[in-house]
Order: structure tokens, then sequence, then C-alpha cells
């Protein structure tokens, strides 16, 4: 298995800080004003969720439900193209952001190739949905991201990922998991994931040991507090993805 280019798999790019959900809770998760949001403020990396509307078509979402983060209602598998496009995706953050739409991974893609921006995309299925949810992001991300580095996908959902790695075998793949299990090498090794995810609360020094014997970053959500930044830098933790870009971003970027 060769690996496309990617900043994900080269040392000298590889982002210490990812943006959670686009902007963090500075702006609506998962909308292309959070991605504008994160490059002003000069975050390099952004990590965001994709499920299938109807149609389909990957939509930035991370709920398998409308109703918190938009104004629509029902679930976003059985929503069609036509309606998701009319949903507003900002005034439930704040009003000022009324009328922000409800992106698709084709503008997010987009967007962040103009901005430059490294990213990750963490592949949502809704229930039952799985296999042809990672197949269907792969295909989409290998096409939106031809001739440029391509994203990482992850998943809580190892069905998801076999079916992205089947799909787009040069993509770069993470494992997500709260805790990892004691398997975590084998079951990544098994998949061809590159990377080890899991909470920031969850992971010991037996594991980072570990992942650093075999050269799998691990990266840690959601950590909103620089100093507890600081401390899983110190411990061998590879990126942290934060809701507070303004704070983790501007005190651990330049952490060495």
């Amino acid at each position: 298995m060769i690996l496309a280019r990617t900043g994900w798999t080269d040392p000298r790019t590889f982002p210490r800080i990812v943006a959670h959900r686009c902007g963090g809770a500075l702006a609506p998760e998962n909308t292309l004003a959070g991605l504008r949001l994160a490059a002003q403020l000069g975050i390099g990396a952004v990590e965001f969720d994709a499920m299938l509307s109807a149609d389909g078509t990957p939509w930035l979402i991370h709920d398998d439900t409308l109703e918190r983060t938009t104004g629509g209602a029902g679930r976003v598998c059985g929503s069609h193209d036509a309606d998701l496009r009319r949903l507003d995706a900002g005034s439930r953050h704040h009003p000022s952001f009324s009328g922000e739409p409800l992106p698709t991974l084709a503008a997010a893609a987009a967007l962040c190739r103009q901005l430059g921006l490294t990213v990750n995309v963490e592949i949502k299925p809704a229930p039952g949905f799985e296999a042809l949810t990672g197949e269907t992001v792969a295909r989409h991300a290998l096409e939106l991201w031809r001739g440029a580095a391509l994203p990482l996908l992850s998943s809580f959902s190892e069905a998801a990922l076999r079916a992205a790695r089947g799909a787009a075998p040069q993509m770069p793949l993470g494992r997500l998991w709260e805790r990892p299990p004691a398997d975590w090498r084998q079951r990544l090794g098994e998949i061809g994931a590159i990377a080890l995810h899991c909470a920031a609360g969850q992971i010991g020094d037996d594991v980072l040991a570990e992942a650093r014997a075999a050269k799998v970053p691990v990266l840690c959500y959601t950590v909103n507090d620089p100093s507890e930044a600081d401390r899983l830098f110190a411990r061998g933790v590879s990126a942290v993805f934060t809701d507070r870009i303004d704070r983790v971003g501007a005190a651990s970027v330049d952490f060495a």
C-alpha cells in the first residue's frame, strides 16, 4: 500500500493543533464560516464530520439528526440535498451567523484548498450506513483533493474505514476510540491506518510508548486548556483537537 502525498504522513508538516469541527467554539460547527475563522487565526489544520444525505451526498454535520445545529428536523440520511441546501446552520450558534449554510464536503474541500488548510475528515455514518458512508466519503475525497495533499480520514466505525480503504487504497486513515484497546496496533494494521485518535483523558503512557516505538502518531480530543495541551505534547502526543483555537492554538502551536 502506497499512500498519496499528505501532510499527515510527513513529520515536517504534521499539524499539532487541529480546529475541532472547523472552527471550534468560535463559529457554528461544521461550517465554512468556521474554516475561514480557523485560517484567520492562523490554525493550519481543521477537522470536520461527513455524513450522507438521502441522495448519497456527503454533508458536513456531526449528529445524525438536524435539530441541534440547524433549523431543520429529522434524520440527515432521510433528508434530500434540495432540503439540506435550504437550512440555516448558523443561527443556533449566534444570530450573527444567521443564514450560514450547511456545507457539502465538496464546498468544504474547495475552501480548504483555497485557504491551504490541512484536513481531517471524520466519517460519521448514520446507523446502518457504515460501509456506504466510508466508501462514498473516500471516493469523493480522492476526487475533491486530486492534485493536492489528501486529507486524513478517521472514524469510530471500523466498517466505514475498511470500506474507505477498499475504495481509495492511497488515502491515509486514522482509527478513533475513546480509550485505545489493548490490541490497538493490530487493529490499525488490519485496516492500514496510520494514526491513533482517542480521548485526551484516556491515553496511557504505555500506549504512548508503544506508539512512539512504532512511529504511530497519537491525536487526542478535545483539548481546550493550553496547559493540558502542553502536558500532552510533553508526553508524546502528536496533535490535539480543540474547540478553543483562540487559546490552545495561540499558546501551544509553537511548543517544541
